[in-house]
């Protein structure tokens, strides 16, 4: 009787401080996505890229992002050539928790807005220059619908869909500071 006590205690013990809740998203949180794209605009190369974003209110919040993407497409007629496309970028996202009322502390639904610059550029090997794409450098406007999966208070998983920099959908690691 004494260790079926003592191990319902150590049970409920471990139950209760298991389930320790924590917020998907609030206020002066700082959250950082780091990713990969799974699908490129662009034929070959394996987008990269982060974000940063800090809570302004409990619904929004605002940041910046990188990606990147490189691709030697190897001899062609006897010339190495590489294209890489950077898009560097400010975000603004909201966050759907309140309106939509979840109550799964451990999902954050979210989506927004990247304004910023893409810059495009080709090297070619056999005339050792780097040519810059006038007409495919410039401003961007993405947009997108995502969310994270948080499995400890601050690490989780995350997947954006949508005009996400480089590529229409990225998977990857999601912190909360």
């Amino acid at each position: 009787m004494k260790k079926n006590l003592i191990l319902l205690l150590l049970v409920s013990g471990f139950i209760l401080t298991s389930g320790t809740a924590f917020a998907q998203y609030e206020k002066g949180d700082k959250l950082l996505n780091i990713g990969i794209g799974v699908n490129s605009y662009y034929n070959g190369g394996i987008p990269v890229g982060a974000s940063f974003e800090v809570g302004i209110t409990d619904e929004i919040s605002v940041g910046g992002s990188v990606d990147y993407l490189s691709h030697n497409y190897g001899s062609v007629f006897g010339s190495d050539w590489r294209f890489t496309a950077i898009y560097i970028g400010a975000r603004g996202s909201y966050h759907f928790s309140e309106l939509l009322n979840l109550n799964n502390e451990k999902i954050d639904l979210y989506g927004g807005l990247t304004l910023g610059y893409r810059s495009f550029s080709w090297n070619d090997s056999a005339f050792g220059t780097g040519l810059g794409n006038s007409y495919g450098s410039g401003a961007f406007l993405g947009i997108y619908a995502a969310g994270r999966y948080y499995f400890s208070e601050k690490v989780g998983a995350f997947l954006e869909v949508g005009a996400v920099g480089s590529t229409n959908a990225k998977l990857g690691v999601a912190f909360k500071f």
